[in-house]
Order: C-alpha cells, then sequence, then structure tokens
C-alpha cells in the first residue's frame, strides 16, 4: 500500500551527514527531531546490538510525538574486536580510538529502524569492514588537529580527510558514513513510503 503524499517522515537524528545521504537518493524529510536517548552501552551489550538498539531508541522516542507519521532512527557503532569505539568529544578520545584502529581492519555497524503511521517498526542492521593503514605520528597528529574527529563514532569521518586512511572498504559505504542508503530505500519502499524512482532503483 502506498502511503498518502501528506504523510510526513521525520528523520529522528541531528547529524546534517544523515540527511545529505538521503538527499542523494531523492529523499527529503518532513522535518528533523532529534531523540534525546541514553546512548551509553548495557553491561556486555555488543556492537551490533547496540546500534540496532540505540536506533529503535530513537525512532520510537520522536514517534510519541510525531503520531501519524514515518520516523527512521539511525545510530552507527564502530567496532574493534567485540569493543564498541565512543563517539569522540576530546582530542584524547579520538587519538586513542584511532591508535588502536591504525592498521587494523574494523567492523562499522548502521542500525535503522523504521516506524510506520500504523506504529508498527521495521529495523536492520548493516555491517561493512574497514581496513585502515597504519597511521604514522605526523598523519595521526595531522588529522587530530582539523578537528574533524569530533563527535564521528570511532574518531573518524570516511567522508573527509580520513578517507586518506582507509586501505579497503567491504559492503555499504554510505553506512559508514553514517546511513545505509539501499536498505533505507528498501524499507521505505516496503513500508509504502513514496520514493523517487528517477533518483534510485530498489529493484
Amino acid at each position: 500500500m502506498t502511503a498518502s503524499p501528506d504523510i510526513q517522515l521525520i528523520l529522528a537524528s541531528a547529524s546534517p551527514r544523515r540527511l545529505d545521504l538521503l538527499a542523494q537518493i531523492g529523499i527529503t524529510p518532513s522535518s528533523v527531531v532529534p531523540a534525546e536517548i541514553d546512548e551509553t552501552p548495557l553491561k556486555a551489550e555488543q556492537p551490533r546490538v547496540l546500534a540496532g538498539r540505540l536506533a529503535e531508541l530513537k525512532a520510537r522516542e520522536v514517534a510519541k510525538i510525531a503520531i501519524g507519521s514515518f520516523v527512521i532512527g539511525a545510530d552507527t557503532v564502530v567496532a574493534c574486536g567485540r569493543r564498541a569505539l565512543p563517539k569522540a568529544e576530546d582530542e584524547d578520545q579520538a587519538r586513542r580510538c584511532l591508535t588502536l584502529l591504525s592498521g587494523r581492519r574494523h567492523r562499522v555497524y548502521g542500525g535503522v529502524c523504521l516506524i510506520s503511521p500504523d506504529g508498527s517498526a521495521r529495523t536492520r542492521i548493516v555491517m561493512t569492514a574497514v581496513q585502515f593503514k597504519r597511521l604514522t605520528k605526523q598523519e595521526l597528529d595531522g588529522y587530530l588537529s582539523s578537528g574533524e574527529w569530533y563527535g564521528k563514532a570511532g574518531g573518524y569521518a570516511v567522508q573527509g580527510l580520513a578517507a586518506c586512511f582507509v586501505k579497503q572498504i567491504n559492503g555499504s559505504y554510505s553506512n559508514v558514513v553514517g546511513l545505509p542508503l539501499y536498505e533505507v530505500a528498501q524499507m521505505l519502499n516496503g513500508a509504502g513510503y513514496p520514493t523517487d524512482p528517477g533518483a534510485c532503483d530498489v529493484r
């Protein structure tokens, strides 16, 4: 069933990256309503589970005030082994993350939850494997001085200066940026939300 054209789509995230990514596939949310939730991992919680849980929490929190709308919640978790790395909030934290990722393969989990106007929820978790080169002290110091790491999961933004650190990506690139676009388009189409067929063919 196709949704009425006056049904709204709310993005439960303040991330400008996610807005830009949605625009790439011809989707412009009616509004952006950041969800205020506690993002602290639960005891022994796996990174994959964390990404899905936080995405759903964000979507459900905003859906409480956006009744009758489509709501998209999303979260990105960078994992090194079984350890979920934080969204870097200071330079020391970013340095620890990047030092840990240097020369190693890590995983990026993207959780997406779509709540439909009838209250039903769909959740997907997408994993992308990323291989970093071994970072020199000069490269690490230079990146930290840029400030680009602030608020980024794992302390880096793959779409920015850190692109030169990435040797290989297996899986969805947009997932590493902040939103797995293929899966989002599939979820919206499956829920009956009209997407622009000229922007992205998801057959």
